[in-house]
């Protein structure tokens, strides 16, 4: 399996790694700084290259159980083996870094169970299980009170036994932290929120910067979607 270097430090921006493996217009490796499709963020994007060649890597996912990178269209892979340098597109991944560390402070102003969510590099979204409407401007206060905070974000493991004692950790209602590894990763943002997350996230609140609460739609009796904004 891949190591995922991601999940300790979401900060790394390349990586030396040998190929493992290819498949149709993806190739696995030992190690990445690439964060595949998972829990609403989306697979990173950048580079790769090899003595010989080089390409484009348009997508990150997971492809027979194990973390692939797709290349774009008509690219060679490199072959297995070889040692290719990973680059991953820094620019776009920070912006999902700040969405999903904002994600978790809109988490932890509206207090009910989360049905989904999705980020992207211009707008991101959480559903939340309620009836309730919300004091935009008065959610928006309060996650601009908590990006100026400046509260560490760091990560930390436990086990799967740990979890079942503790339910009250998982927030989201629809998706549950992946099993069987025997360690589940938390995201821990000091004295505010504290729950299974396997996302990259930033070192502090403060990060975040500029973030606007937008759009919140009614999505069903007991569903609310707030969208949220980065304002650069």
């Amino acid at each position: 399996m891949t190591k995922a270097l991601f999940r300790e430090d979401s900060y790394l921006k390349s990586c030396t790694a040998s190929v493992t493996g290819c498949s149709e217009q993806a190739f696995h490796v030992d190690q990445t700084v690439f964060y595949p499709l998972g829990g609403g963020q989306p697979g990173d994007t950048g580079s790769a290259s090899w003595d010989g060649g080089s390409a484009k890597i348009v997508d990150t996912r997971y492809i027979d159980g194990d973390i692939g990178h797709v290349l774009e269209d008509g690219a060679s892979a490199p072959p297995i083996g070889a040692a290719v340098e990973l680059e991953i597109d820094w620019e776009r991944r920070y912006r999902h870094m700040r969405m999903h560390t904002a994600m978790h402070l809109l988490g932890s102003v509206l207090h009910y169970g989360v049905t989904g969510g999705n980020i992207s590099t211009e707008k991101s979204r959480l559903d939340f299980d309620m009836e309730d409407t919300i004091d935009k401007e008065a959610v928006g206060a309060a996650l601009a009170e908590l990006v100026a905070g400046d509260h560490a974000v760091s990560c930390r493991w436990i086990s799967e036994e740990e979890l079942d004692a503790n339910p009250e950790l998982v927030r989201t209602m629809s998706v549950q932290p992946p099993r069987g590894k025997g360690a589940i990763r938390l995201l821990e943002i000091a004295g505010v929120d504290l729950q299974p997350c396997g996302g990259t996230h930033l070192r502090s609140t403060s990060e975040v910067g500029a973030v606007r609460i937008g759009k919140v739609e009614k999505k069903g009796r007991h569903n609310r979607r707030v969208n949220i904004h980065l304002d650069d």
